[in-house]
């Protein structure tokens, strides 16, 4: 039975929540981050930087499986950075001798033209599943959850804009999941034995659009907003938008903005196999979501 756990990115959106999920699930949780001295969260804190391979044959010694959460989107050069980190990440946890990585991947077919952003996402996986520790891959869209980026991005649209002026990605479908079931996969994928070496997509009930993301978000917080769409927006100028309308710097904005022109809707449903039971809704997604918003605030 696996029974110490390490968590990358675990002072991060999912990592914090994973983290607390294994601890009460009894594991032996060691929280990886570059500033151990500066941790709080669940779990005991230990060095590491998927950066320096040196740092990372304490942060693996003694473990049993890892969760790799780590991912750059606020740099130019990001994916270079992300590949390598997988690259040393894979190495350190085949010289550990782990029994499984668990990734956090995004949602989007193989065969479709990515953005930048989601084709790192996919160099990832596939350099973590190229080394010899068995992977368990989770592909998902928009994680709905205090904390989450895109999230973030989309509450202060409702709350600060009295009309949504938005570019034609919005019309884009996607498929979000809620925080708590995002959390459920990744604990219940760790010990089935039918989940080493594949890849799962996860997601909530229901397919949208963005703008139908946007426009249930205010009438769940109350605030119904109307919608004008601007066809000429272009990704450049839609990114500085957000940047400009909300608190996310404008490298983050750009790359998010890119992969928000990709259709990202779960095909394979073979998760359900591996950890049963029903998703939130959008609707609930977001009541939870602004409810933990106010009891962190």
């Amino acid at each position: 039975m696996t029974r110490v756990v390490l968590v990358t990115g675990a002072s991060g959106f999912i990592g914090s929540h994973l983290a607390t999920a294994l601890v009460d699930g009894g594991y032996d949780v060691r929280a990886m981050t570059r500033h151990p001295d500066r941790y709080t969260g669940a779990g005991a804190p230990v060095a590491g930087d998927v950066g320096d391979p040196v740092s990372l044959r304490g942060a693996l010694r003694g473990v049993d499986a890892a969760y790799y959460l780590v991912h750059s989107l606020d740099c130019d050069d990001f994916a270079a950075r992300d590949a390598q980190a997988a690259r040393n990440f894979a190495a350190a946890a085949a010289n550990a001798g782990l029994e499984r990585i668990v990734y956090l991947g995004g949602l989007g077919p193989d065969d479709a033209q990515l953005s930048e952003h989601l084709r790192s996402r996919r160099e990832v996986e596939r350099l973590l599943m190229a080394g010899a520790v068995p992977v368990t891959a989770l592909r998902a869209a928009v994680v709905i959850g205090h904390g989450s980026i895109a999230w973030e991005i989309t509450r202060q649209l409702v709350e600060q804009l009295p009309a949504l002026v938005t570019p034609r990605w919005v019309k884009t479908r996607t498929q979000p999941i809620a925080l708590p079931d995002a959390i459920r996969y990744l604990v219940g994928v760790l010990e089935v034995p039918q989940a080493r070496g594949r890849v799962f997509e996860i997601g909530g009930p229901e397919v949208l659009r963005y703008v139908d993301m946007l426009q249930r978000a205010a009438r769940v917080h109350g605030r119904p907003v109307p919608n004008v769409t601007v066809p000429l927006l272009t990704p450049r100028l839609s990114s500085a938008w957000l940047a400009l309308v909300t608190d996310v710097d404008i490298p983050t904005a750009r790359n998010l903005v890119d992969s928000l022109t990709t259709e990202v809707v779960i095909h394979d449903h073979s998760i359900e196999q591996i950890v049963p039971g029903p998703t939130i809704g959008y609707d609930e997604a977001v009541r939870l979501a602004l409810l933990e918003r106010s009891a962190a605030t």
